[in-house]
This record gives structure tokens, sequence and C-alpha cells, in this order.
């Protein structure tokens, strides 16, 4: 057995060439329709979650926006895509499959299944089982490599930029819609809290950082208000992900660069306030010395929740 690792990656990538031909991703459409290999992959991977947004498709297909935007424009021209504003929050458009588009995903699946099918029938059954289980190690393999590439590609940036206000509401009217079913009223008022913030950005004793997709699309924040609490106290605030960019450590990295801002910065205690039941931020907060000081249901952001309150000490040098 040829165990010479040069000789493995260039078996490799001759047999991935190959595939790419056979496949038919040389052409100009893929799988029996007029579409491009990227529209038919995003047909297929829409028809997977039910519906998606242009920016989850990005991340998904690993996309420029513009790519994407102009992909999506001429699906649903051709009547394959429909886009629908969230019932949650109307900024927000997911994109879903027309009827017609069902059809043209269940041929898409008829083709590749077919093309599947033939190649198997001239292996034997052991390798059959041997084309499965490398083809599926292999893809996560790659699957890996992206991720970590995709994880690269954000970057923490600080201070205003502009569309920062709408962009971080949004963030939190979505997540928070789903977690505690909160509606206009929080939104509003998420709204005028950021707007009111931004504008104190001078203060050297406040700051904001933004998670950053490509240098462009804001998928996290966070900010510390110094201003806001008495005694010395900094106050932590609209800290949010993107839900298309959690469980990647970026919000580790922002709350990292919040707590050592507040500790340069001479404050006695970090306070912030969330809500029960959101058992991840919890723990990422006790990971950072944060202690639940305060547990009570309040009515202030439309409906009663259980407001929770953290504070960490900031210890003397």
């Amino acid at each position: 057995m040829n165990t010479d690792p040069s000789s493995t990656i260039n078996q490799i990538r001759t047999a991935s060439r190959q595939m790419v031909r056979e496949l038919g991703f040389m052409e100009k459409t893929l799988a029996g329709t007029n579409y491009s290999p990227s529209a038919v992959h995003a047909l297929l991977e829409i028809e997977k979650q039910g519906a998606m947004t242009a920016l989850q498709l990005v991340q998904t297909l690993s996309l420029e926006k513009s790519s994407v935007s102009r992909m999506i424009n001429k699906l649903i021209k051709a009547g394959e895509l429909i886009e629908n504003a969230d019932p949650k929050d109307g900024r927000i458009k997911n994109l879903l499959l027309t009827k017609q588009g069902e059809k043209t995903v269940e041929a898409i699946h008829l083709y590749g299944q077919k093309q599947v099918k033939t190649a198997m029938e001239h292996l034997d059954i052991l390798q059959q089982q041997a084309v499965v289980q490398g083809l599926c190690t292999y893809a996560e393999a790659l699957q890996g490599c992206r991720l970590n590439a995709s994880l690269n590609a954000i970057t923490i940036g600080s201070g205003y930029r502009p569309g920062v206000v709408g962009r971080v509401t949004e963030m939190h009217a979505t997540f928070y819609a789903n977690a505690s079913q909160f509606g206009q009223f929080f939104e509003s008022k998420v709204a005028m809290g950021m707007a009111e913030f931004v504008s104190r950005l001078q203060n050297p004793r406040n700051h904001l950082w933004l998670a950053l997709y490509n240098n462009d699309t804001i998928v996290g924040s966070i900010a510390i208000d110094g201003e806001d609490l008495r005694d010395n106290n900094a106050h932590l605030r609209w800290f949010i992900m993107d839900e298309a960019c959690q469980g990647q450590g970026i919000g580790r990295q922002l709350l990292h660069e919040a707590v050592t801002f507040c500790e340069k910065s001479g404050f006695e205690a970090i306070e912030l306030w969330t809500f029960k039941g959101l058992h991840a931020a919890r723990k990422l907060y006790e990971s950072f010395g944060f202690e639940l000081i305060k547990e009570e249901d309040g009515n202030q952001w439309g409906c009663v929740v259980t407001e929770q309150q953290f504070r960490r000490v900031i210890a003397k040098e």
C-alpha cells in the first residue's frame, strides 16, 4: 500500500477533478436544469431548510453577496423562489420555494439519484460501503476547513459604522422574538437606546465593538456604557450574535474585548442584565467571572420575563 502523502494527495486531486467533470460541474447548467451549479445548490439548500435568508445562503454556499443577490433575482424571475417578509420581523426577507420550485428540486433529486445509482451498480457491496464511508469522511474534512476559513473571515472592529443602529436592533429583535416572544415594543426600545448611545461614543469611557463578516456585514456586537451606572460601574449592553454565526467563539472574543477595556479603564465592576433561560449566554458570562446578584420578574420589555442581573468585580492591581 502506497503511504506517500504526496501520492495520496495527487490521487485525491485527480479523482476530484474527474468527479467534477463526470457530474457535469464543468458545464454551464447542472442536473438537467437550465441553472448554474450555484443556483442548483441554492434551491437544494432552501428546500432542505424550508426557508433561508440571502445572508444564510452567502455563508452556506461560500459565495459573494453580490453573486447571491444576482442569483436570487434570477430564480425569483424564473418563478422558482418567492421572497416573503418574516412574520416576526418585516425587515427580514425569507426565501422559499414556489410550487414550480418544488417540482424543479424534485427533478434535481431524481437526476442525482439516477447518476449515483447507475455508478454504484458497477461496484460490489464492499466497494459501495467504502465509497460511502470515504466520501462522507472527506466531505466532513473539507467542511471543517471551510468553517475555519469562514471563522477567519470574521474580524472584530470598533466604533460607529453606517447602519449599526438598525443592524444591532435587527439582531436583537429577531433573536428575542424567538427566545422570549418579544415584539415591536422591545424592538423600539432597543433602537432608541442604541441610537442614543452611539451619540455618546466620543466619551472615552464608552465603547462599541462589532463582529464583521468579510469586513462588511455586522454579525455581532457588544458595548460598554461608562456613563449609565453610578459608583464607577460599567454597563455591558447590546451583546448579540447573529444566529448563523453563533457557536464559533466570536461572542467570547467580543466579551473579552469588553472586559479588557473595563479593566484598563479603571472601572470597579461590570454589570449586565439578561433573561432567565439563556443558558449558553449565562455559561459564557460565568466563565468570565460574572455572578448572578439579582433575579426578578419584570415587564419593561413588553411582556413578563424573569430578568437577571450579573456583576463582575474588577480586582485592584
